[in-house]
């Protein structure tokens, strides 16, 4: 493909609550076996694009362990490969990244050095398969400055945290409002962008001029009047896992048999680093409906409508339901959880109960010491 790639992966939101004290959204955990981040890498192999810088910043100790090897996806390879980049103090620069403009002004090097025309810009938090060599082909079909990848949002669903996007009957963007407060359209940003290379350098030299740091306010509103920047409606499942409910909501669509088959039955595959786990056991008593269970998991009760991460051991006589157990959590016999996310490498205490009330999703972080004399 005639494009590199930038994965945005440094971002922090405050409504992930205290799911992002420890690791990076892209990071977080998804569909048993997943990180966020393994959707755009896999997409971004999957479209032969062979060269991929991921910008990584807050709580990126996690993220940048799951991308120690770049071969699980493909990019351990001569020409081009996974690059890493994380803020640097340089004689010119002091800052961390203070915008999505900024990450990508800080690494200007990695495009100037470049030799392909184009550059495909993704979130690292966005849940989708995507063939981006169907965006640049419109892209250039359009005769566009910058195409943006849309989607709809089903009615009901809070558009207000997305870039509100709206298109002529040519597809051409006339308004894009970032987050407002009356939202007047479901179509929103995928945060998903290709653009030409030499353009993108030359609008963050500009950008960097004047001190802007932001790519959706300082460069497709600022600009939306004087370049063509345009809108391709992409198809198929989208989610973005920034927020809790987003992401127990995402976590709780692989339950459901056409989704899960949509992405790990489906070409092209979802790939991620690959853990030497043995399969989950079962012993006798054990009950399952409806569940996604990991390798290197122990089952002694009864688990409904969840999801268990790597590692998970579940005591004797527990019920879970409608519940995310991240990664390395124990759970004590006699315990009752349901509408929770237990955070990753918890010790639930025996004969506790968590459960999540009023339509609210609970997080539950125990500080417990799991080996006790």
């Amino acid at each position: 493909m005639r494009a590199i790639g930038i994965i945005l992966a440094g971002g922090n939101s405050n409504r992930m609550r205290e799911l992002s004290n420890k690791r990076a959204i892209a990071a977080m955990p998804v569909a048993g076996s997943y990180r966020g981040i393994d959707f755009a890498l896999s997409n971004m192999t999957n479209s032969h694009v062979q060269k991929v810088a991921v910008l990584t910043q807050y709580n990126s100790r996690s993220l940048n362990e799951h991308l120690s090897s770049s071969k699980w996806w493909d990019f351990g390879r001569k020409q081009g490969g996974l690059f890493v980049f994380t803020p640097t103090i340089t004689a010119d620069n002091g800052f961390w990244y203070r915008g999505t403009a900024d990450a990508i002004a800080q690494n200007l090097t990695f495009l100037r050095n470049s030799h392909e025309p184009y550059v495909v810009i993704a979130s690292g938090d966005g849940i989708y398969k995507l063939d981006y060599n169907k965006v640049l082909e419109f892209h250039i079909e359009k005769q566009a400055d910058i195409t943006v990848v849309t989607t709809e949002l089903e009615e009901g669903e809070d558009c207000s945290r997305f870039g509100i996007v709206t298109a002529d009957e040519n597809d051409r963007i006339v308004d894009f409002q970032e987050k407002p407060l009356v939202v007047s359209s479901n179509l929103i940003s995928t945060g998903i962008y290709v653009i030409r290379r030499r353009l993108l350098i030359e609008l963050l030299e500009k950008c960097v001029e004047e001190d802007r740091h932001d790519f959706v306010k300082d460069v497709l509103i600022r600009y939306k009047d004087m370049k063509k920047i345009y809108s391709y409606e992409m198809e198929g499942y989208w989610n973005n896992i920034a927020s809790v409910e987003s992401y127990y909501k995402t976590n709780m669509d692989f339950l459901k048999k056409d989704i899960r088959d949509y992405f790990f039955k489906k070409y092209p595959d979802v790939y991620s680093k690959i853990d030497d786990l043995p399969p989950a056991k079962y012993n006798p008593g054990s009950v399952m409906k409806n569940s996604l269970v990991s390798s290197g998991c122990i089952v002694n009760g009864v688990v409904e409508n969840s999801i268990l991460f790597k590692k998970v051991y579940v005591g004797n006589n527990c019920t879970i339901k409608n519940s995310i157990i991240l990664n390395d959590v124990h759970i004590g016999d006699n315990t009752h959880i349901e509408n929770c996310i237990v955070e990753s490498r918890n010790t639930i205490r025996p004969n506790t109960t968590h459960i999540g009330e009023n339509g609210e999703i609970k997080i539950v972080i125990e500080k417990n010491d799991r080996y006790s004399l």
